[in-house]
């Protein structure tokens, strides 16, 4: 942890006490007696102007969150005219605008950064900033004082033109969290989350969301899965490119934005003519605390710091944040600022806990896990069981698993790489396999300039099976995985999915053991090349050879006798690539 946490710990209220649990009041008071007393002792006066400024003044360098900066700026102003001093000097403060996730990542040296970091105060958009660098960078000189200088709930925002009467009532309705194909036209919006406080709390609440709702791991996993790749559509790089999106939205995709309350203020300022309005959840949201974080341990500096966060602490500052569109420590906003005209609510949200510096590192992880591209080569069985009809559609297996990997290809992004095999027995010569389609992006275009997305798509609809074909599974693992293993991708996720509706079944050809010998010999952690296994109908007797299969490449292997689940198999296949990494060991 960082060190001196909790040095300048002020009491909190009642609602800070229960979320935060950081003791009772009694302590609290006595440890703000003592820091009174021995400032007092030290020759800090902090409440009033001193007897003059001496020779030299104390530059206090304070990094503020870019929303928070025009108040605060204002407040050093009245701050500094005020010669308050330590030690007979006058402290000024200088406030500048800096990113939080900048100053995180300088400090922790985790990611890129841009612009000066350095302070001796910073005041970033979250607590989660601060825990994020006390986990990753524990010698660094990170002092939580218990100061929240401003406060702002996240809300969801849509534009008030379309703004439907039904609003969501919970997290979970917010982001569709469905298979493949049922998604619904509305587009929603968050800042990068490993940028963005505001984009992290997200996930952070519909993981809370998911796992209370979901009976079992399985469904929380493909449900998760399902809301990251729906976030990711949506996902921009920046405030500013979230709202522009957002104010180009439409009737017939009319997007929605997850943000802070203090967001849709600033956003409706500026867009006087594409309006948002705030929708406030039934099950509770997270609240930016804006922290107050002293950066130094050199004495003149930290009593400098303290005198000017008893000024921000004041009711003219107060006045101030509220003119801002912030809240204040108990909830309190100017019904003047933010109005219920503007669908604004006077009454405080109920707030959730904040999340652990453990949940933020797994959050980050499962999103840049699934930001990932993937490079998968699919391989779809046209046996001649694949012409029996599926039960109540019409339709047969082979157009039921055609029109469901179609379906599959929405999970992908545009710079995936995907690849279309088919298999059954002797399909090409003394071959079991062959390409139906190569290993391209699919927002790449052929000679004809067709889209490779819409050529995989027209491929697997037009899929017919050889009526005399039987199954020679194994052989087409094992050249599926040689073709992988030649052209791995360290940089993207490389998958071999297999759609089949039958054992095994190819007289005189491989046999189960031979293929794990030769998939043991190609294997290797370092360049993990998963198969995943899809078998569906009555054909499948026995699913533990694919499960050994998978077992030894880091795959699964999942069974249904009913093709039409395939959609929501697509999902529970692709949460493997949140699975945490105690499970993968």
């Amino acid at each position: 942890m960082g060190r001196h946490r909790g040095k300048y710990a002020e009491g909190p209220s009642d609602r800070s006490r229960r979320r935060r649990g950081r003791g009772s009041a009694v302590a609290a008071l006595a440890a703000a007696m003592v820091i009174v007393v021995g400032l007092a002792v030290a020759g800090v006066y902090m409440f009033g102007q001193g007897d003059g400024c001496g020779s030299s003044d104390i530059e206090l360098n304070v990094a503020v969150s870019p929303e928070l900066a025009p108040a605060l700026a204002d407040l050093a102003g009245d701050f500094n005219d005020e010669e308050h001093t330590v030690d007979n000097h006058c402290v000024r403060a200088s406030v500048r605008e800096a990113d939080s996730a900048d100053v995180a990542f300088q400090i922790t040296g985790s990611g890129a950064t841009t612009g000066d970091t350095d302070s001796h105060v910073w005041i970033p958009d979250s607590s989660v900033w601060p825990r994020l660098v006390q986990s990753q960078a524990g010698d660094a000189v990170i002092t939580e004082t218990g100061t929240s200088v401003a406060r702002s709930p996240l809300v969801v925002a849509e534009l008030a033109e379309y703004a439907d009467d039904q609003e969501e009532t919970t997290w979970t309705d917010v982001v569709p969290t469905g298979a493949p194909g049922e998604e619904t036209d509305r587009v929603v919006r968050v800042v990068d989350p490993t940028r963005s406080s505001s984009g992290l709390a997200t996930l952070y609440l519909l993981n809370g969301a998911l796992e209370e709702a979901s009976p079992d791991a399985d469904t929380f996993n493909a449900q998760m899965t399902a809301a990251l790749q729906a976030l990711h559509r949506g996902t921009s790089a920046d405030e500013d490119s979230a709202f522009l999106a957002l104010s180009g939205g439409n009737a017939e995709a009319p997007p929605v934005m997850v943000m802070s309350e203090q967001a849709v203020w600033r956003y409706n300022t500026a867009h006087t003519d594409a309006a948002a309005q705030p929708s406030y959840l039934d099950d509770g949201t997270y609240f930016l605390d804006y922290p107050y974080i002293v950066r130094s341990e050199d004495s003149e500096i930290t009593r400098a710091a303290e005198v000017f966060r008893a000024s921000v602490r004041s009711e003219a500052a107060a006045e101030r944040l509220l003119d801002e569109g912030f809240r204040g420590p108990e909830g309190e906003l100017d019904g003047g600022v933010l109005t219920e005209d503007a669908g604004f609510r006077a009454e405080q949200p109920t707030e959730l806990p904040a999340p652990s510096e453990g949940s933020i590192t797994e959050l980050t992880r499962f999103w840049n896990q699934l930001k990932m591209d993937s490079r998968v080569l699919t391989i779809v069985d046209v046996s001649g069981s694949m012409l029996a009809e599926v039960p109540g559609t019409g339709l047969t297996r082979m157009q039921v698993a055609g029109a469901a990997s179609a379906e599959g290809l929405q999970m992908f992004s545009d710079s995936s790489e995907l690849g279309l095999w088919e298999f059954s027995t002797n399909v090409n010569n003394n071959l079991h396999y062959q390409e139906v389609a190569p290993i391209r992006e699919l927002q790449a275009t052929d000679d004809s300039g067709s889209e490779h997305r819409d050529v995989l798509g027209a491929a697997l609809q037009a899929m017919q099976p050889l009526p005399e074909g039987d199954t020679a599974l194994y052989e087409t693992y094992l050249a599926a995985y040689q073709e992988m293993s030649r052209t791995y991708r360290p940089d993207r996720t490389n998958v071999i999915l297999m759609l089949t509706d039958g054992d095994n079944d190819n007289p005189g050809g491989m046999e189960l053991d031979e293929l794990m010998s030769q998939l043991e010999s190609m294997s290797s952690p370092s360049r993990p090349i998963p198969i995943i296994t899809i078998a569906f109908g009555p054909d499948v007797r026995n699913l533990e050879p694919l499960q050994r299969i998978a077992a030894a490449t880091g795959g699964a292997a999942y069974m249904t006798e009913d093709p039409t689940e395939i959609g929501d198999i697509f999902l529970q296949a692709f949460s493997l690539r949140i699975v945490t990494e105690e499970e993968e060991e």
